[in-house]
């Protein structure tokens, strides 16, 4: 079961994103990068993952792409659970700050995203990443386009 599974379908996308948890079929990016959607409510998304050393970039550390990647599919997936069976989302903007190093010692981390605002073409999103410990390592802030299938 895929996204594109359940977008024939005339499920809302909380319930798409619901299925997905309840199936353990989390979209490829999610297996490519290891990490997964855990929890899913109207308007919030939460993804953890384990960054490993495939994510490590050429000085030592967690690239800013894999905390980006969790932040913009925490802040994608919160927008996603307001929608109407008949739409869709695409991001237009990202913005990341990263307040702390990730490494392999940090463990898991977990990205919380909320919508802000809601509007019938654009929503407003802003997400945080933190370790187990509670530790802030990055937040983002989305705006997204939403669009009728």
């Amino acid at each position: 079961m895929t996204l594109a599974d359940n977008a024939a379908t005339d499920l809302t996308g909380i319930e798409q994103l619901r299925a997905l948890i309840e199936h353990d079929a989390q979209p490829p990016i999610c297996r490519t990068m290891e990490f997964a959607l855990v929890s899913i409510e109207e308007g919030r998304a939460v993804f953890a993952g384990t960054p490993t050393h495939n994510v490590y970039n050429p000085i030592g550390s967690v690239h800013g792409g894999y905390a980006a990647t969790l932040l913009d599919s925490a802040c994608g997936c919160a927008v996603h659970s307001l929608l109407k069976a008949d739409q869709a989302y695409t991001t237009l903007e990202l913005k990341v700050s990263y307040l702390r190093a990730i490494t392999t010692e940090t463990g898991e981390v977990t990205a919380e995203a909320t919508v802000i605002k809601m509007g019938g073409r654009a929503a407003f999103t802003e997400a945080r990443l933190t370790d187990a410990r509670g530790n802030l390592l990055a937040t983002a802030t989305s705006t997204l386009l939403v669009i009728q299938r």
